[in-house]
């Protein structure tokens, strides 16, 4: 792989001069030692040192890489458009290292949302360096898409917090040193009544238990059975879970997109690199009308997602703290994770074959995307957030006296 297919190159229009820059450093070269580390541990402390890749998921002002953005940017966010360009050259090198590097993300964002000075320091700069993994412990047994309904509790006793419960299917367990746990405190019902916790992997009462996946990503179960925190280790105010959830989901959803753009994009390359030299028939696979059709399709695919993803991270980061971008967010995601699905498919059948033994790119590959069409919320979940945000728009405007869009004017 000479170079990699990164979206600042096409669409210059949605990126800065700085993210240029970060592009021109995402190189294969440059990205080489995630593949000479061995195992997820040495994978997810590379990324830290020596490639300084977690500094683009802290804001500078709290140690992170310069982000910018227009007079109404909000300081403490993020630079989406340099984690979509992240996860695109991760997606095309390691899907490995992109998992563990957004989990990294879900598991430090809400201490730099909600965390207190102490906790900022104790944590961070760790973070930065990759001497300290995180995760985001959200999902539960009975509550995944639907979490105002989650079911771990944390109680009151004396003057800190214990915590009892179950959480499941959260990526980072075994190599996580903290935890960020959402439970139900009981000051209200439903999404009120849940509040984040900063709880240390190693704590009395906690178990860890990894769970074999498809692919080979670090994920787990974990229990808390009389797990004792302090009030020091509650990360913003009681009863506020559930918005800092939403707001550190709504940070990174938007590049789950970019990498199932970087992973389609390798794919289409290890297609058409295929098709070239296998001939059948007395000519290059390439040759052939069918194929062709293929490749055309995946190529548009492609593009058409790599453009959705870079408008949503465009506006999240330009637009300021008060825009809603869930909307773009949601088509974004969605319409990447699926269409990487059906190109990465395509480059199977074209391999023949091959494109099903264990170990060739396009039979990794296919196994890489088919979790992030459920991540970060499924495919389904993004039809509703699509639906309710195109129909609440609908209302608005009808409510202002303006026609409908669709509707002659």
């Amino acid at each position: 792989m000479t170079r990699l297919a990164l979206s600042s190159a096409d669409l210059p229009v949605f990126f800065e001069e700085r993210h240029a820059a970060l592009a021109a450093r995402l190189t294969p070269e440059a990205l080489a030692p995630l593949a000479g580390a061995q195992g997820p541990a040495a994978v997810a402390r590379c990324m830290g040192e020596p490639l300084g890749l977690y500094a683009h998921l802290v804001p500078e002002a709290l140690g992170g890489a310069p982000a910018g953005g227009g007079p109404a940017a909000d300081p403490a966010a993020v630079d989406v458009r340099s984690l979509v360009l992240i996860r695109e050259a991760l997606g095309q090198v390691s899907p490995l290292a992109d998992a563990i590097f957004a989990v990294q993300g879900l598991g430090s964002y809400p201490i730099v949302l909600a965390g207190s000075d102490a906790q900022r320091r104790a944590i961070l700069p760790d973070v930065l360096s990759g001497r300290r993994i995180g995760a985001f412990a959200l999902t539960e047994p009975e509550a995944g898409s639907d979490v105002a309904s989650l079911r771990t509790e944390a109680r009151r006793e004396g003057d800190g917090w214990v915590l009892d419960g179950e959480k499941v299917l959260i990526s980072n367990v075994p190599l996580a040193h903290h935890l960020v746990v959402f439970a139900r405190t009981g000051e209200g019902v439903g999404r009120a009544g849940i509040t984040a916790f900063l709880v240390d992997s190693g704590a009395p009462g906690v178990a860890a238990e990894p769970l074999p996946m498809s692919v080979p990503h670090p994920i787990g179960r974990l229990r808390f059975d009389g797990c004792r925190v302090p009030d020091g280790a509650r990360l913003g105010e009681v009863g506020g879970g559930y918005k800092l959830a939403m707001q550190t989901l709504d940070a990174f959803r938007i590049s789950v997109g970019a990498a199932a753009n970087g992973m389609a994009a390798r794919a289409l390359r290890e297609a058409i690199a295929h098709v070239t030299r296998r001939r059948q028939f007395g000519a290059p696979l390439s040759e052939q009308q069918m194929v062709r059709a293929y490749l055309a399709e995946m190529a548009t695919e492609l593009d058409a997602a790599r453009l959705l993803v870079a408008r949503a991270a465009h506006k999240r980061d330009t637009a300021g703290a008060a825009a809603r971008v869930s909307t773009e967010a949601a088509m974004a995601k969605m319409f990447a994770t699926e269409a990487a699905q059906r190109i990465i498919d395509r480059a199977v059948q074209l391999h023949g074959g091959l494109g099903v033994i264990e170990g060739t790119e396009v039979e990794r590959l296919y196994r890489e995307i088919r979790p992030l069409r459920i991540y970060e919320g499924t495919t389904e979940i993004q039809k509703l957030i699509i639906a309710k945000g195109i129909l609440d728009r609908a209302a608005a405007e009808l409510a202002a006296g303006e026609p409908a869009r669709g509707e002659a004017r």
